[in-house]
C-alpha cells in the first residue's frame, strides 16, 4: 500500500519551484524530503524524477502517477470534511478562480454583497490571466473560458459575452475614417502578445485584422483597456470591460463582433460541501440577469435584491 504521506510529498514537490520551496511549504527540512522521495521510489518501483543541476522534473512514471495522487489528494479532503461536519456548515472559505477582467469587474462587485449575505464565509478571488488549476487546489470553483475536456469536475455553462472593437471618439477624430473592415489595417492594435497567450480563446484579432500592426501587447486585458483609454489606438475588448469608460465607443458595431463562453467549473468532490454550492448558486444566480450587460446589451450592471 501507497503511504498517503509520501504521496502528499510527492504531490508538493511536482507543484513547487524546487526541493527547498517544497520543504518549506511542508514544514519539515528538504533532506526529509529528499529521503522520503527516494524511499517512495523503491517502493512504488518506479523512478518518478530526474535529479540534475536544475532541480527535479518528473519523469515518464512520475507523469503518470499525478492524476492518481490527486484523485487520493481529493478523496482524503472530501472525508475530512465530511467527517468534521464542515461540508453542512456555511461557514469557512472558499477560493474563486476566474480571468483577470471577468473577476474583477464583474465577479468583485457582486461578492462584495456574497459575503455580506454570508458573514462566516470568507471568499478569496483569484482574477489571473491563466487558468486556475483546480486539479492543484488552487481554488475551489472556477470561471474559465474553456471547458475542461478530462478530469473529475462538475461543470456549467454561466453565460455567453461579448467582445467588440472599441476606441476613442478623439482618436476617430484625428486618423483615417474606419468605414469597413478593410480600412482596419491602417489602424495600430492594442492587443495580447501571441506566445504567451494561455488560451486559443483569445486568438480574435486574426479573425478582426490580421495584418494591423500591434502597437502595443499585453498580458493582461486590463492593461490593453487602460491603454485603449487614452487613445492610442484600438483595442477588442469584453463589452462588460469597455463599458466601464465613458471614453470607449465601438467601432463597426456588429461587424467586428465576437462571442465568447464562461464556464462554472468545480472538483466533484468539493461541489456539495456547503460553502462551495452557495457561492455556485449564487454566481449562477447574479449572473443571469446580467446577460444584456456581458453582451454589451445593456451599461447597467443589474444587482440582486
Amino acid at each position: 500500500m501507497m503511504d498517503w504521506d509520501n504521496l502528499r510529498i510527492f504531490l508538493e514537490l511536482t507543484r513547487s519551484q524546487g526541493l527547498v520551496d517544497a520543504a518549506k511549504k511542508l514544514g519539515i527540512d528538504h533532506s526529509t524530503v529528499s529521503r522520503r522521495m527516494r524511499r517512495f521510489e523503491e517502493q512504488v518501483g518506479s523512478q518518478l524524477f530526474e535529479r540534475n543541476n536544475q532541480g527535479y522534473s518528473l519523469t515518464a512514471e512520475g507523469h503518470r502517477l499525478i492524476e492518481y495522487a490527486e484523485r487520493v489528494e481529493s478523496t482524503v479532503y472530501a472525508a475530512a470534511e465530511e467527517l468534521s461536519g464542515h461540508n453542512r456548515l456555511l461557514s469557512g472559505q472558499v477560493r474563486l478562480g476566474a480571468t483577470e477582467g471577468f473577476g474583477t469587474f464583474v465577479l468583485a462587485p457582486h461578492l462584495a454583497h456574497f459575503c455580506a449575505r454570508h458573514p462566516h464565509i470568507s471568499v478569496d478571488l483569484l482574477p489571473v490571466p491563466r487558468f486556475v488549476n483546480l486539479s492543484k487546489r488552487e481554488a475551489d470553483i472556477s470561471v474559465s473560458i474553456e471547458r475542461p475536456q478530462s478530469g473529475n469536475y462538475v461543470m456549467t455553462k454561466l453565460t455567453d459575452y461579448r467582445l467588440k472593437l472599441y476606441a476613442t471618439p478623439a482618436y476617430l477624430e484625428a486618423h483615417t475614417a474606419i468605414r469597413t473592415v478593410e480600412d482596419l489595417a491602417s489602424h495600430p492594435f492594442i492587443g495580447y502578445i501571441d506566445d504567451l497567450l494561455f488560451t486559443e480563446e483569445l486568438r480574435y484579432k486574426e479573425n478582426v485584422a490580421p495584418s494591423a500592426f500591434r502597437a502595443f501587447r499585453s498580458t493582461s486585458v486590463i492593461a490593453q483597456y487602460t491603454a485603449a483609454c487614452q487613445g492610442q489606438g484600438l483595442a477588442i475588448l469584453p463589452c462588460f470591460l469597455a463599458q466601464q469608460s465613458a471614453d470607449l465607443v465601438p467601432v463597426l458595431d456588429g461587424q467586428c463582433n465576437i462571442q465568447r463562453s464562461f464556464w462554472l467549473i468545480s472538483a466533484a468532490e468539493t461541489r456539495n460541501v456547503a460553502r462551495v454550492a452557495a457561492l455556485w448558486r449564487y454566481l449562477r444566480d447574479v449572473i443571469e440577469p446580467n446577460r444584456a450587460f456581458l453582451m454589451g446589451e445593456s451599461r447597467d450592471m443589474v444587482w440582486l435584491p
